[in-house]
């Protein structure tokens, strides 16, 4: 099997290297910012797709066929985002004849409509969170809905996902505008301007269940993932198992993960996501048809490799698996390492990686997407690495990744591992006190305005500083064409840390 993975970055890396382990030719695709990047570096075979625009190179499902036609490919693995959940794609490679590594298009439609998906879930016994399973005709209908429901509700997007698509709604005066704003994003980032409500669950955990089906009809869980700690709805660290889920509980989230994968005749990996109050009452939330982001911290915990699996079932083999096989061993966590400036809001931090050091060591793993001398781009999605650490018990875990992150070196652009570093030491993460707005109420303690320059721009200016106190004091100046380029560049270091 020749492998084209229709993405980038580091899920396109991790993808390939299973794919190296297992012997099988691996293409990538490329946009033209992406030419250089570590993805093209890696795979056997590289082909460009197209301009910078998403939906110019990454999203042209007719460019991503071609390639493989051309190069020879008779699978492709989506990774995640981009494609990973178009039901459209999935039905064009295999009208194609080409092997798609995920599951049905059929599977991704049922679960790609929240409002569908949710009344699938109800008619299979699956708990979902109270609200409405179709999407609305007009506000009318939301503002009767949250009437009859009460506040705090949530508006959200029929076809939303990745934290885009909804707004918390707390108070009647809000719930127009509101309204207006997630029909608007809908319809931006989704192109369905179809949005329904479901009451708000106060303080809630974000649990999910990794479940992993064939073609035969096999399905098992591979335990839960703690989830809860996001920013603006978005996941920025996860672990597994999660700290307030015992065995019987786990048992519990797992039967309704499988029931619910059943129901869409489910088959590859997939991911139910779950919001449970502080009572341990768990409710479907949605289904993610696809490899998740943080399906590292479930490899190491429970020993099974979710993208080989993959493979395998795409191949048409059984899972070889069975439920009682699978137990937790140890805890992992995983930091989503973005670049971003934690002190200036999270704003994007694109440029040129000047010097990158990763950190090693037992327990550390890193699926890294980018190099020393790689320039992030601007067009995408700003994560560069994902990092996860694994040990015995989540006390220990936790101490691994803050060594880890004091270990991690990223010069040239802000990154969020300072974030990460503060967010490892704080009393309430170590004691998981937290739900999903955490991190909103925290990061106001996080000052990161007067931190130092990265080592080596201080460095560099600190040592052009003396060159010139020493000059300055001889009262010498070299002449231009005998000065050093290590020096000429230690004087533009000290010049931008002035700036």
């Amino acid at each position: 099997m020749k492998v084209l993975v229709a993405n980038r970055g580091e899920i396109a890396v991790r993808v390939m290297r299973a794919c190296r382990e297992v012997g099988y030719p691996t293409v990538a695709v490329y946009s033209e910012p992406d030419r250089a990047a570590l993805h093209v570096l890696y795979a056997d075979e590289a082909m460009p797709i197209g301009p910078a625009p998403s939906r110019e190179s990454y999203l042209r499902i007719d460019r991503i066929l071609d390639a493989a036609k051309k190069t020879g490919a008779d699978a492709i693995h989506p990774g995640y985002g981009f494609l990973a959940e178009n039901a459209n794609f999935a039905r064009a490679c295999r009208d194609a004849g080409i092997i798609f590594i995920g599951p049905s298009p059929e599977s991704i439609e049922a679960m790609g409509s929240k409002t569908e998906s949710r009344q699938r879930m109800q008619a299979a016994g699956v708990p979902v969170v109270p609200g409405l399973t179709e999407a609305v005709k007009s506000f009318d209908e939301i503002e009767a809905f949250a009437r009859d429901a009460g506040f705090p509700i949530m508006i959200k997007a029929s076809a939303g996902g990745g934290g885009k698509g909804m707004r918390l709604v707390e108070h009647a005066d809000d719930l127009r505008q509101s309204f207006d704003r997630v029909t608007s994003e809908a319809q931006s980032f989704f192109g369905d301007a179809a949005v329904y409500a479901e009451k708000f669950i106060a303080s809630p955990r974000h649990i999910e269940v990794q479940v992993l089906g064939d073609q035969h009809g096999n399905i098992v869980h591979v335990g839960e993932r703690e989830c809860t700690l996001q920013r603006r709805h978005q996941k920025v660290v996860e672990e597994s198992p999660s700290p307030v889920v015992d065995q019987e509980l786990r048992e519990r989230l797992g039967a309704m993960a499988v029931k619910a994968a059943a129901a869409v005749n489910y088959h590859s990996a997939g991911t139910i996501e779950c919001l449970m109050g502080p009572d341990k009452q768990f409710y479907f939330l949605e289904m993610n048809t696809r490899l998740q982001v943080e399906h590292p911290v479930t490899e190491m915990v429970w020993g099974v490799d979710l993208v080989k699996a993959q493979l395998r079932v795409a191949r048409g083999e059984k899972l070889g698996i069975a439920q009682s096989d699978l137990a937790p061993n140890g805890h992992a966590i995983e930091c989503r390492v973005y670049a971003e400036d934690p002190a200036r809001k999270f704003a994007p931090s694109p440029g040129l990686i000047r010097h990158l050091e990763l950190p090693q060591g037992p327990g550390v793993r890193n699926d890294n997407g980018v190099y020393a001398g790689y320039t992030v781009p601007v067009y995408y999605d700003p994560m560069l690495s994902k990092l996860i650490c694994h040990a015995g018990t989540r006390g220990e875990a936790i101490d691994r990744m803050l060594r880890a992150l004091q270990e991690y070196r990223v010069d040239g652009i802000r990154t969020t591992i300072p974030f990460f570093t503060f967010l490892m030491q704080h009393p309430d993460f170590r004691a998981a006190n937290f739900d999903t707005g955490f991190i909103d109420r925290v990061l106001p303690q996080l000052d990161l305005e007067h931190r130092p320059a990265d080592d080596a721009t201080r460095d560099a200016a600190l040592v052009a500083a003396a060159i010139i106190a020493f000059e300055d004091a001889q009262n010498v100046r070299l002449p231009e064409e005998t000065v050093s380029r290590w020096r000429q560049a230690a004087r533009i270091e000290a010049i931008r840390g002035r700036d």
